[in-house]
């Protein structure tokens, strides 16, 4: 049997359509899944949307629409926007749909229920619409919630609680262990911090009069589950618990990776983890904490007019373009800044000088000297002609080649980014290689030496093909389009381990990324 592997994003909140924050979110575990399927991994890739809650009741109503009518029109662009970044999602889980979510939400309330973690009591608190969350006093700034610059509500009410004060030694100590990773240390640090204080008990319902639009409690139909525990349970009925047909369920729980915004670490750190301990479920394997991305040095804000519309950008230079902008020059554990000035810069030159310059050039040489067919007996050994310094900083190695730099520098520099999900020092080691292919015309110039010597030039584009060949592989997961495009101009055949040998490629017409 495979080794299964199990990705998830956080549920975006489907009260506005999606942002470039989602976009980033979607785009990277996107890459991660499709690496794991390319290494041979059973993989399975969740997202969806949060469509439940006090927030969605009141945008719904200012729309004049259904709660329903509403989430689905809003549901419809999140779609749209992961067909343009062609996301390879297995299933989208909705909060709201009835027969695939509910079943499972309920059952873990049953077990929460059953465990003796969930009581009534009466609670009196600060609650923030904008977060769906109740806050302290101390988390105000200047008596506004830090992350909407609004004036919490006081609400008195009877709900049910759940008892984290019980699982926060253990949560704790799972952390310390690494039995549950969180990722970067800083914010797992972050959460061992909060795990120090004395940690409070949460409300895990509201009344039904007060929040109309939600999943009623098992038993009791005047109170609805709180938003987050509706809301984390669909890692686990996306996959069948609470219904018949749980066969994914047994298969791919735990989760590999849950990938999250840092916003929403400590619901995913200290009360999910909770959740399952309670229910007797086995905890994810990591939490993957991603940075936000700021315009222009801010946080994005429609009264500052920078916000980013991921589907502007798709239409204007194709999302390709945008996947790669996002993988490579942003951090996943770190805050990044989108500018347009900045997103132009990396495309004219890492895309249309770069990877699409010499895919035009090596091509065009390919066909206009060799009529596009370059033989297996051609692949001899021409070294680099000057010392290169190598991926691994290892200093200077003189005399190897193409191959041999491919296969014992490149790739396990790629690999070990890659299995680390450091996506953008894999980019990084990607472009190493196309700057070491560019090197290599520019030591040989093969354009002058193929006046004089045609078989040496013929070795030389072979070299230069085997290596694009590798540059497609790599960047497979993130521009699937591109490396799709790549190995089909190339025309290769491969040999039983899957390294190319012979080439028949095609002309390219225009080239693959036009200059801004």
């Amino acid at each position: 049997m495979k080794e299964k592997f199990y990705i998830t994003t956080s549920i975006a909140y489907a009260n506005a359509g999606p942002h470039i924050g989602f976009a980033y979110e979607v785009l990277l575990a996107d890459i991660i899944a499709r690496y794991r399927r390319m290494r041979g991994l059973d993989t399975f890739f969740l997202t969806g949307t949060d469509e439940h809650g006090d927030k969605i009741l009141r945008a719904a109503k200012e729309r004049g629409l259904a709660p329903q009518v509403f989430v689905d029109e809003n549901v419809r662009k999140f779609e749209e926007l992961n067909q343009a970044l062609r996301i390879s999602y297995d299933y989208f889980i909705r909060t709201s749909d009835k027969k695939n979510h509910w079943p499972g939400a309920q059952m873990l309330w049953q077990k929460l229920l059953a465990s003796g973690d969930l009581y009534k009591g009466t609670y009196k608190g600060l609650y923030c619409v904008g977060c769906e969350a109740f806050i302290t006093e101390k988390e105000l700034v200047d008596g506004k919630c830090p992350n909407h610059g609004t004036v919490p509500e006081t609400i008195e009410e009877e709900n049910y609680f759940f008892r984290l004060s019980k699982y926060a030694p253990q949560i704790k100590a799972m952390i310390e262990s690494g039995e549950l990773k969180v990722t970067p240390e800083a914010r797992g640090h972050e959460i061992l911090m909060l795990l120090k204080e004395d940690v409070q008990d949460v409300s895990f319902s509201r009344p039904e009069r007060d929040v109309l639009w939600g999943i009623p409690v098992p038993n009791d139909q005047k109170q609805m589950m709180y938003v987050w525990c509706d809301a984390l349970s669909n890692y686990v009925s996306a996959l069948g618990y609470g219904r018949k047909d749980d066969e994914q369920f047994e298969k791919f729980w735990p989760a590999n990776i849950h990938l999250i915004g840092k916003d929403i670490l400590r619901f995913h750190a200290v009360i999910w983890p909770a959740m399952l301990l309670s229910a007797g479920l086995p905890l994810p394997k990591e939490i993957l904490v991603h940075g936000f991305i700021t315009s222009q040095g801010k946080k994005m804000s429609k009264s500052i007019g920078n916000v980013i519309d991921p589907q502007e950008y798709i239409t204007e230079f194709g999302s390709e373009t945008l996947r790669y902008f996002l993988a490579r020059e942003m951090s996943p554990t770190e805050d990044g800044d989108f500018t347009r000035e900045a997103f132009i810069a990396a495309y004219n030159a890492n895309l249309a000088n770069g990877l699409g310059n010499l895919v035009s050039r090596t091509l065009k040489m390919a066909t206009q000297y060799f009529n596009g067919v370059i033989p297996e007996q051609a692949g001899e050994n021409v070294p680099l002609k000057k010392k290169w310094e190598t991926v691994l900083g290892a200093g200077e190695i003189e005399d190897f080649s193409i191959p041999y730099m491919i296969h014992n520098i490149i790739l396990p520099r790629y690999f070990a980014k890659m299995d680390n999900n450091e996506i953008n020092l894999a980019a990084d080691v990607t472009w190493k290689l196309i700057g070491y292919l560019d090197g290599y015309i520019t030591d040989y110039e093969p354009f002058k030496l193929v006046k004089t010597d045609t078989a040496k030039t013929q070795n030389i584009i072979w070299n230069l093909l085997y290596g694009l060949y590798y540059v497609a592989s790599m960047i497979d997961p993130l521009m699937p389009q591109t490396a799709e495009r790549i190995v089909g101009l190339l025309g290769t055949t491969v040999d039983k381990q899957g390294k190319p040998r012979s080439f028949k490629t095609n002309p390219i017409a225009e080239p693959m990324f036009k200059r801004v």
